[in-house]
């Protein structure tokens, strides 16, 4: 499909826009599903833009509306409209604002920080970057994973001490609320060398507190630290895998 001015103009706006956006969050930001800007684009429904969608994506870019009529000329409006137009405006900026800083109870978003765990040796980091932000079912956070977005964290996994289980390329779900290697569990923490993704389990009656760090390959030793020697930054409650 050709695009036309208008559909390429939502897509430079969208790829050069300060912080960051997507189809999918810009989408939300205007009250529809994550894929409505991407069906407008590629697919071409809806045909055009209806206002209030117009007025919340420009709300959202930090642009003017006029940027994404499609050129017809309009009526001069009266001041009736010209003031309807001028609240259509401010609700929209509102809305759009309060949508992008996942207030929408059903979704919520998570960033995806640009910071590699490594599952191999360990990989230093002077600071984290922030990427993508995926957007999760709040419910599904809560019931399935019983965490909150304002805990989890997207990061990808390097190496492969953690095959099968993990493999080199995974993004995982890490929930930094949850620190304590009580139950067993998968969890990213810093061992005094690196960044690493590794199975951590409390060693019983042991003074001070020390605990196993478990690679899944079996190419790979366990090991165990203190407690204080270790600085866990999360569980690990998800993960997704291209095929």
């Amino acid at each position: 499909m050709k695009l036309d001015p208008i559909r390429r103009r939502v897509l430079e706006l969208i790829a050069h826009r300060d912080p960051p956006t997507d189809l999918k969050a810009a989408s939300i930001a205007c009250g529809k599903n994550h894929a409505y800007l991407h069906q407008f684009i590629h697919r071409g429904t809806p045909r055009k833009l209806p206002e209030d969608v117009r007025h919340l994506l420009a709300a959202h870019l930090g642009i003017d509306e006029g940027e994404l009529r499609d050129g017809t000329a309009p009526k001069a409006p009266s001041s009736g409209a010209r003031q309807a137009s001028a609240m259509t405006t401010r609700r929209a900026v509102t809305y759009a604002r309060a949508l992008t800083a996942d207030s929408d109870p059903a979704v919520a978003g998570v960033p995806e920080v640009q910071i590699i765990a490594s599952a191999g040796g360990g990989t230093l980091i002077d600071q984290e970057r922030r990427g993508e932000t995926w957007y999760f079912p709040t419910a599904w956070l809560h019931h399935e994973l019983h965490a909150d977005a304002e805990t989890l964290r997207i990061i990808s996994i390097d190496g492969d001490s953690m095959e099968p289980i993990l493999e080199s390329g995974d993004k995982i779900l890490v929930d930094t609320a949850r620190k304590a290697p009580s139950p067993p569990g998968i969890f990213v923490l810093f061992d005094g060398m690196g960044l690493v993704a590794k199975q951590l389990e409390p060693v019983p009656n042991t003074e001070p507190a020390r605990v196993l760090i478990r690679s899944a390959n079996p190419r790979y030793q366990d090991y165990e630290r203190t407690v204080d020697e270790v600085s866990i930054v999360g569980r690990v409650v998800w993960f997704a895998r291209r095929v």
